[in-house]
């Protein structure tokens, strides 16, 4: 059965490694083994829901202007599409709230239409072990591509399309979402910080509309009040702590530590998945 120790270690490790790129998916499928505990889809989505209020705690005033722009962008397209294209070259705000959305669409359709063939394909720690592996050399890769300066005043939609497919691929176990996305921006010509920023908040879209498919099972969960709140909790903390070591790391560290780490736990989960 699942504890209040064990719900606030998961909690953690979904805060941290939501938002660090080091993939959830691949450690929330390794540290319930080492546990030695199950704990359900429904458990899972009240941990995501954690990480989500840890964004918005941490990116409110973003996610305010986001809103602002998209509905002033909206008002826009009333008074003619000439007058809605230039509103978006000229304004920031509005610019960013788009690029969001087009940069969610490519996620939702991966997400949708092969997130459950990929998961029962790609089933098993030896998969983990492997698309780990590759999350670091992901990294390792965009560290020495990373010299641009675009952010989202030139940012382009054609870019924000890929780094949504980047995210996309993130529902294989073992590739890091935030990994993934930050290091495509990178990749793209985006500025260090900025690509961090518009990672994160890539992710809202994401994490809500998951949220919404898998609220319903819930209702199903067969844990007791206190074990939910804890991991709930660790999950936010550690996930508000994780954003913002990120966004500080991002400015003068490298990412090559992460790869480091991923190749260190991907090279170990596929030796002991080999043995065992």
């Amino acid at each position: 059965m699942l504890d209040i120790l064990s719900a606030i270690i998961l909690g953690a490790v979904q805060g941290l490694s939501e938002f660090l790129p080091i993939s959830s998916s691949g450690h929330l499928a390794l540290i319930p083994n080492l546990l030695g505990v199950e704990t359900g889809l429904a458990f899972d989505t009240v941990l995501h829901i954690g990480t989500l209020i840890a964004i918005f705690s941490f990116f409110w005033k973003d996610i305010i202007n986001l809103i602002k722009g998209f509905i002033l962008s909206l008002i826009d397209l009333t008074e003619g599409f000439d007058v809605f294209k230039r509103e978006l070259k000229l304004v920031p705000e509005k610019r960013f709230a788009w690029l969001i959305i087009v940069g969610s669409i490519p996620t939702a359709i991966i997400g949708l239409l092969l997130k459950d063939a990929i998961e029962t394909i790609f089933r098993g720690t030896i998969f983990v072990g492997f698309f780990l592996i590759i999350t670091g050399l992901i990294l390792y890769y965009s560290e020495r591509h990373s010299s641009g300066k675009i952010t989202e005043k030139d940012m382009s939609f054609t870019q924000s399309i890929i780094i949504g497919i980047c995210q996309g691929l993130a529902v294989l176990p073992g590739i890091s979402r935030s990994g993934s996305t930050i290091a495509s921006g990178l990749c793209l010509g985006l500025e260090r910080e900025y690509a961090a920023r518009y990672s994160f908040l890539l992710s809202v879209p994401a994490v809500v509309g998951a949220g919404l498919i898998q609220i319903k099972d819930i209702a199903t969960i067969d844990i007791s009040f206190g074990v939910i709140l804890a991991g709930f909790i660790s999950s936010v903390v550690f996930g508000y702590l994780a954003i913002k070591l990120l966004m500080k790391m991002i400015k003068g560290w490298s990412l090559d530590i992460f790869a480091y780490y991923c190749w260190i736990v991907g090279a170990v989960t596929l030796i002991l998945s080999i043995i065992l």
